[in-house]
């Protein structure tokens, strides 16, 4: 895993503007910020669209670069903008699974790209991730972001993977306290990538 500080690409300041500031990360991890007030939300969601248009291409790199947090951020920030010229970057992440909860950002951002080069990276992914039981990554997150591309495309990517007895089944009920929950769990990852993309739909 190469991770490099921004400071050595010239771009020193893209973590105080762009991630920690008001902790937006946290904000962004799992989607906290649809259960902020009725005033702080409009700001975020506003916030975030105006910087996701005005970040550099040498800022998201350097982002994408970096730690968790920035590559959290950086996949928000492309997602949000639809900045599909990103997309093989994100997608060789999502395979590669470095850090844990990027993995997040990176399944928005293809949700959001919309195309089935998204879909076929978010097949790809569960096709490598989900036989490995012990591994409990993003795998949620992306079916959800699957199924939604789906609907959107008019295929049927994430059918066999949700099928009795399938991929996701068994990777749920590899642990006890989620067995027997597949179903539930596949639609509450479908309901939360799209309450993700729901603000910049609008």
């Amino acid at each position: 895993m190469s991770v490099q500080h921004p400071q050595e690409v010239g771009q020193g300041h893209v973590v105080a503007r762009y991630v920690a500031g008001e902790q937006r990360y946290l904000e962004l991890l799992g989607g906290s910020f649809l259960h902020l007030g009725e005033e702080a939300r409009p700001a975020f969601v506003a916030s975030l669209r105006a910087d996701s248009r005005q970040a550099s291409d040498q800022e998201i790199r350097a982002l994408l670069g970096y730690e968790w947090r920035a590559r959290l951020t950086a996949a928000w920030l492309v997602g949000v903008a639809r900045r599909v010229e990103w997309r093989e970057r994100i997608g060789g992440l999502l395979l590669a699974s470095e850090l844990t909860y990027a993995g997040q950002g990176y399944c928005f951002a293809l949700a959001r790209f919309g195309s089935q080069d998204d879909a076929d990276i978010l097949v790809s992914y569960l096709d490598r991730y989900l036989p490995q039981l012990e591994c409990r990554y993003d795998q949620g997150s992306a079916l959800g972001a699957l199924m939604r591309l789906d609907s959107q495309l008019g295929t049927s990517h994430a059918e066999r993977f949700v099928s009795p007895d399938g991929l996701w089944e068994r990777w749920v009920d590899a642990l006890p306290h989620t067995r027997g929950t597949a179903t539930a769990w596949a639609d509450s990852s479908r309901a939360a990538i799209d309450a993700w993309c729901g603000p910049w739909d609008a």
